[in-house]
């Protein structure tokens, strides 16, 4: 019979005993007959005679009362459950049950996590609370500090006021333009502003003159209100005609070539102009002394003239030899672009310094 259905009744006087359900006679157990490879039956008593304790089923199965036997619940046909397996019984399946354990164990983790969670947002919130009161507080403290003047708790005082923008700290500035500084070539122009001192010493002034990498030696110097007598051919009479009033002159010598250079001077730079424009009509007259000796006097010698501001000045250079001077004579034609580049700076100088002084003047 199969476990779980509801065994024959055993021990009934006059009833034929059923068959071990272990495979042995009911009376043979224990003495005759096959024996039971398992042991007696739980709860079995080896005797096998009538009115003995009652055969339990195996693994705790219902069965029903048995008959004959004094003292348990089943003798009255009641059915009577067992209480779990006897002594020798195989145990129950001790693998586990992975699944359920899985599930528990993630049911768990989430219980976790939501109480994680919970836990922080709690957190949030209770921080917010605190820093919004000590907000509100510290706001409701400095505006009663600033009505009242006393310090704000926690030992802060209101800043005052600022002070108002004053109109009469606006800078002014005044509607006038200021004058522009002083052109120097003004004061070069005519006689009326150019009131420097002028001389041979502050137009040809030194021993020696240094243009770049060549360097001249200073010779014979003069002055003279005789313009004419300064110069030759046809640029005295011209000198004479358009208000000439000076002539200074001052020798240059380097290596065998001398240069004279003659600055002439006028009232205004109109007269100067008209005086370079008959420039071919004659020129200054070389002088001599100081160790160097009469030189284009009757000879070709190269001549230059030009004017600035009131100043007409010209040059004459050749050689202390009084050979001719050619085209092919480089140095010489050097030599008298030196000197006379030399005499501009010297005119636009005077200008210059006599600027300066005005503008000096004129913010003092």
């Amino acid at each position: 019979m199969s476990f779980g259905q509801g065994a024959p009744r055993w021990g009934g006087e006059g009833e034929p005993r059923d068959e071990n359900p272990y495979g042995g006679q009911s009376g043979q157990s224990g003495h005759g007959g096959q024996p039971n490879p398992f042991g007696p039956a739980y709860g079995q008593d080896t005797r096998g005679s009538a009115g003995q304790l009652p055969q339990q089923m195996p693994y705790g199965q219902g069965a029903q009362g048995y008959q004959g036997a004094q003292g348990y619940p089943g003798s009255q046909g009641a059915q009577a459950q067992t209480q779990g397996p006897g002594p020798g019984a195989e145990p129950p399946s001790a693998t586990p049950d992975w699944s359920a354990m899985a599930d528990a164990s993630a049911a768990q983790g989430r219980r976790k996590r939501w109480f994680l969670i919970g836990g922080i947002a709690l957190a949030t919130c209770a921080v917010g609370a605190i820093v919004a009161t000590a907000v509100v507080s510290a706001g409701n403290g400095d505006s009663d500090a600033s009505a009242s003047g006393s310090p704000a708790p926690g030992g802060s005082r209101a800043l005052p006021p600022l002070p108002e923008p004053s109109t009469s700290q606006q800078p002014s500035f005044s509607s006038v333009a200021p004058k522009p500084p002083p052109n120097p070539k003004d004061f070069i122009d005519s006689a009326a502003k150019d009131k420097a001192p002028l001389s041979a010493a502050t137009l040809f002034p030194g021993k020696k003159l240094t243009i770049g990498n060549r360097t001249y030696v200073k010779g014979a110097t003069a002055a003279t209100g005789s313009c004419a007598a300064a110069t030759q051919g046809a640029l005295g009479a011209s000198l004479t005609a358009h208000g000439c009033t000076q002539v200074f002159r001052a020798t240059y010598s380097k290596d065998g070539v001398a240069v004279t250079v003659g600055v002439a001077v006028f009232d205004k730079e109109a007269e100067a102009l008209a005086v370079k424009k008959q420039e071919a009509q004659g020129g200054v007259a070389s002088l001599s002394g100081a160790g160097v000796p009469t030189f284009c006097r009757v000879t070709v010698c190269r001549t230059t003239a030009n004017s600035y501001g009131r100043y007409a000045y010209f040059t004459v250079g050749g050689f202390e030899t009084r050979r001719a001077v050619t085209a092919k004579d480089k140095q010489v034609f050097t030599a008298g672009d030196d000197i006379a580049e030399f005499a501009f700076r010297q005119i636009a100088a005077r200008g210059q310094a006599q600027a300066s002084a005005a503008a000096a003047a004129q913010d003092g």
